[in-house]
């Protein structure tokens, strides 16, 4: 059974043009089946602010009304994930870019309304991999942005991170998978502040203790649960850290197992 990396970039990477050009030229090297995800970074919020459609947040999650999602969508699913497969061709990668909608890859649910409404937002509900596999296996590389559909022709603003754990989920039925969460930070940290204090390897019995300590809290909670929630289900490992974590191997970052 081969190996397959499924790694997950941010906003710190896409927001910087020079960042992520020379993220792709690395990436393009992994010789190993691979499949890449995207978030949207500030662009969407950028052109929202041009277009004069108000952006809402709640605790750091987009309200997603019928303008916003016309912008993520033009922004996700073109600019930015076209923008990635073309640099991706101009380091003989052959990349396909995709949302949720395409091969019919990602079914979600519109998320209930309880005590906030999120508007067009997805909950993940099913992943068909039958297209992935026969692309993965010709040495193609899927680009993922943050885009479902709910196979009603509505489509859904879906978490990243969420996108990218059940990817590597529903691919261990056929690869080894292995799922990388590059951001800013060396990896899950002791002290915030400090950039050091890294904390090398999580399990299932320790992560409970991290949390009731708070030292994971706020942001870092709802990846560490989609991390949880991969290696409980069949992903082999979980890495969380700077993209240097996939090509040095004396880099330092989180790894999440079992």
């Amino acid at each position: 059974m081969k190996t397959l990396k499924v790694i997950k970039i941010g906003g710190n990477i896409i927001d910087n043009e020079d960042v992520l050009q020379a993220f792709l030229k690395d990436f393009s090297t992994i010789e190993e089946p691979k499949l890449l995800v995207h978030g949207g970074g500030k662009l969407a919020t950028k052109l929202a602010n041009q277009m004069q459609v108000e952006v809402k947040m709640i605790d750091g999650r987009r309200i997603t009304d019928a303008e916003t999602l016309d912008i993520i969508t033009m922004v996700y699913a073109g600019k930015i994930n076209k923008n990635i497969v073309a640099q991706l061709q101009a380091n003989n990668c052959n990349a396909i870019g995709f949302s949720g909608a395409d091969g019919n890859t990602i079914v979600s649910d519109k998320r209930p309304v309880k005590t906030i409404d999120y508007g067009f937002v997805g909950d993940v509900k099913q992943v068909n991999t039958t297209t992935l596999e026969l692309l993965l296996e010709n040495d193609a590389t899927p680009v993922f942005c943050a885009i479902t559909h709910d196979k009603n022709g509505q489509l859904l603003n879906t978490n990243a991170d969420t996108i990218a754990s059940e990817l590597a989920i529903s691919l261990s039925q056929i690869f080894k998978t292995e799922l990388y969460y590059c951001f800013e930070k060396n990896g899950v940290l002791k002290d915030i502040n400090d950039d050091h204090s890294v904390i090398e390897s999580i399990t299932s019995k320790s992560v409970q203790q991290l949390i009731d300590n708070q030292i994971i809290s706020e942001g870092m909670l709802p990846k560490i649960n989609n991390c949880m929630h991969a290696v409980n289900h069949n992903v082999q490992k979980v890495c969380i850290g700077k993209p240097e974590m996939l090509f040095d191997k004396n880099s330092t970052y989180t790894t999440i197992l079992k």
